[in-house]
């Protein structure tokens, strides 16, 4: 490697090392290597905009708004209400109530941090009155949190999709089968856990019961139906979906639910900008440092010393799905994609993958990333609804990572999984 390339990267590493926030350490190891390469500045700002001008990103900012709305005009509550009717009376299932709701929920927000704080927010309390220790509730927040970014619409498969120029309905069809299978494995090590402690459940729902609660709940359960039916059957690309799930939450919110003022809407939007802003800006800057790795070949360095560590595919998707959970662990899931592509995207190429299966592997590794010390941020939103230390969230948190880790598993070595329902689907 050139001492640029050495820069560009140990430069960043050691920036994050010392604290520093990850658009800054991109930034500033991006121009003291451009300044070093005699590169303009101005290149800097142009491939930052470049980064972000797509329309599919503009999806981005409409899931974001929308579901910000859709917890703010009680669509949340209904959606855990109906979970609760249907498992309650399996043993752990307030437990599962928690995943089932996160399902749902994961159907309208398409972001981790999102979901883990609004079910959460609900459920870790609700689950510490009924005797589960606060630590497995606090951590099984944090693990179901993900499945936000597995089950479409999902933010980071709108990012890979945009970065990879691969279709994002396919890509949000190969999330469907592994965040329902994650899901439910979870639902098991709640059944397992409860059966341990002895935790009583509770009585079964009439149908009678069941059918009430779904009908109050009729417009959030409509609303999965609407958005991704609609992007399924051709109606609307993902973009165009967005903006129908915020014209749909806030009438619900406003008109039907009626828990949403007009004059919160102010509130609700500034919050939604913010987050957007910072999602934005990571792609941006990302986006930059990936241009600068791509101009020092770097991607393509370090895919030969890969191949050179040995021959054998299993052995290389191995050492690929180690590295990305190490990446998404310390490291913003987003900005690690920008920055890996061209180098996941050259690999997946020389390994043969469909490009995507190799979507669906990255956008999982990095969503398990999220619920892993020392930085996921559903780590940080848990353990801020909870009070509990990231050290104590991370003792419980090991079933839930070896759930996840099976799954990973699962989706390299047994690609129909994730490549099952795109094809049957869209052909």
């Amino acid at each position: 490697m050139s001492f640029a390339s050495l820069l560009l990267t140990l430069g960043f590493g050691f920036l994050l090392v010392l604290g520093v926030p990850i658009v800054f350490a991109i930034g500033l190891a991006s121009i003291a290597v451009m300044w070093i390469l005699d590169i303009d500045l101005v290149m800097l700002a142009q491939t930052m905009i470049a980064g972000t001008q797509s329309f599919a990103l503009l999806a981005i900012p409409g899931f974001i708004l929308a579901g910000d709305l859709m917890t703010r005009g009680g669509i949340s509550s209904h959606l855990i209400k109906v979970s609760n009717r249907l498992v309650r009376h399996i043993t752990g299932g307030l437990g599962m109530v928690s995943v089932l709701s996160s399902m749902f929920f994961a159907c309208l927000s398409g972001s981790a941090p999102a979901t883990t704080a609004t079910i959460g927010s609900i459920m870790i309390p609700e689950m510490k009155k009924r005797g589960y220790p606060t630590r497995f509730s606090t951590a099984l927040a944090s693990s179901v949190g993900p499945l936000g970014q597995i089950i479409p619409p999902s933010i980071p498969f709108i990012v890979w999709g945009v970065i990879a120029e691969k279709s994002i309905t396919r890509l949000f069809l190969s999330g469907v089968v592994p965040g329902i299978l994650d899901g439910m494995a979870y639902m098991v090590v709640c059944y397992f856990y409860a059966k341990r402690l002895g935790l009583a459940s509770e009585p079964r729902a009439s149908l009678g019961e069941l059918a009430r609660t779904a009908w109050q709940a009729k417009w959030a359960l409509i609303a999965p139906v609407i958005i991704l039916g609609g992007i399924y059957g051709g109606i609307f690309t993902p973009t165009e979906a967005s903006m129908v799930a915020v014209a749909y939450a806030l009438f619900i919110g406003i008109f039907v639910h009626k828990e949403i003022r007009i004059s919160e809407l102010a509130g609700v939007i500034i919050q939604s900008m913010r987050t957007t802003t910072l999602v934005m800006f990571i792609v941006a800057a990302a986006a930059a440092f990936g241009w600068l790795l791509a101009y020092e070949q770097v991607p393509a360095q370090i895919v030969g010393l890969i191949l050179k560590i040995s021959d054998n595919k299993i052995v290389i998707l191995l050492l690929l799905n180690l590295t990305l959970l190490l990446i998404g662990a310390v490291m913003d899931n987003l900005a690690a994609m920008v920055i890996l592509s061209p180098l996941l995207i050259k690999l997946g190429a020389q390994l043969g993958l469909d490009p995507i299966q190799l979507g669906t592997i990255v956008v999982i590794n990095f969503a398990v990333g999220m619920e892993t010390p020392p930085f996921g941020y559903s780590l940080f939103v848990a353990s801020a609804i909870s009070g509990l230390t990231i050290e104590e969230i991370s003792k419980g948190i090991l079933p839930f990572f070896l759930v996840d880790f099976g799954m990973l598993m699962l989706i390299t070595f047994v690609p129909w999984i994730s490549l099952w329902l795109p094809r049957l689907v869209l052909g």
